[in-house]
């Protein structure tokens, strides 16, 4: 087996040291390339090489769910082919590793990279479903090109709060789950849109949902952890069905507090819930309108503001090791 490693240096969890071993561990079982990542965007582009390859069999990615994400718009920039793409691995590296847990992966990754050394001995593999989203035809934004997620996506609020973490990064804080908490705490405050809402979500044959101040977009469960704490927007996503969606319609103090503690109590089987809660389940495709130009965010990754964006579930896209 040819496989191509993509590494993230930056992953926060893992030293240089617990890197060479990882990769001294893979390279004894395959044939590995190791490429360290230079640039935002470059696991994207290792990603599209192996995928346009004739001889890579598995790309692995070892980072955090940034990483994925790159790995995986790359492996699909020629869309979904599982049985003749390369097949795809994770190591957890970042800060929450939402992906690799999702998928029922060790969070430590020197026991994520034996668990999978044994999955290729046995041949263990399942393919799962993606979510791609793009600009909606017609509007202002039907330029913006397909973006692949591998586990959520969101339009307002959440969006807003991953903004304001990355530009923390940005002026050198870690990432951590306070740091999370703090700018929950800071977009609530400034939120112009929380009472009254400006998202409509569309979809075809149904009516229009309105005034949604927060959507939230699954491609499994959990959607987030919380420290070591699974927490579930969405709890009947899958990586076999199509998309999820959790709406809010009302952000006052009130209603975020009762929806605040729904979510960090939130279970496999109940989620959060209520007369300003909207969850729906496994669409295969909807467009989400905003009045006002608001954030998006794909797997925990900031990408702008937009007016208008259509979702879609693809239930095969690619080949993963497990």
């Amino acid at each position: 087996m040819r496989a191509l490693l993509v590494v993230n240096p930056a992953a926060t969890t893992t030293s240089a040291r617990t890197r060479d071993v990882l990769i001294h561990a893979l390279a004894s079982e395959m044939k590995l390339e190791a490429v360290t990542t230079e640039y935002r965007g470059h696991a994207r582009d290792l990603g599209r090489q192996a995928a346009d390859s004739d001889d890579i069999d598995l790309v692995v990615a070892l980072g955090g769910d940034g990483t994925v994400n790159e790995v995986v718009n790359g492996l699909l920039h020629k869309g979904p082919d599982p049985e003749n793409l390369p097949r795809l691995a994770v190591v957890p590296g970042g800060s929450t590793n939402v992906f690799a847990r999702a998928l029922g992966l060790p969070n430590d990754a020197v026991e994520a990279t034996g668990a999978l050394l044994d999955a290729l001995r046995e041949g263990s593999e399942r393919t799962v479903g993606m979510g791609i989203a793009a600009g909606t035809p017609g509007t202002a934004d039907e330029a913006v090109p397909g973006r692949w997620f591998t586990f959520c996506a969101g339009l307002g609020f959440d969006a807003g709060v991953v903004g304001r973490v990355e530009q923390q990064r940005e002026q050198g804080r870690k990432s951590t789950h306070a740091l999370y908490l703090r700018q929950v705490a800071r977009q609530f405050l400034q939120e112009p849109n929380r009472r009254h809402g400006t998202i409509t979500l569309e979809r075809p044959g149904a009516d229009p949902v309105t005034d949604l101040v927060l959507s939230i977009v699954c491609n499994t469960a959990p959607w987030t952890y919380l420290l070591n704490r699974p927490v579930y927007a969405a709890p009947k996503a899958s990586f076999d069905t199509g998309l999820d969606v959790l709406g809010l319609s009302r952000m006052s103090t009130v209603a975020v507090a009762r929806y605040a503690t729904q979510l960090l109590t939130s279970s496999p089987e109940r989620g959060p819930h209520g007369k300003h809660a909207v969850s729906l389940h496994d669409l295969d495709r909807f467009t989400l309108h905003s009045k006002v130009p608001l954030p998006l965010q794909m797997d925990g990754d900031h990408l702008g503001l937009r007016t208008s964006v259509t979702f879609t579930g693809v239930r095969r896209a690619l080949r993963v090791i497990v």
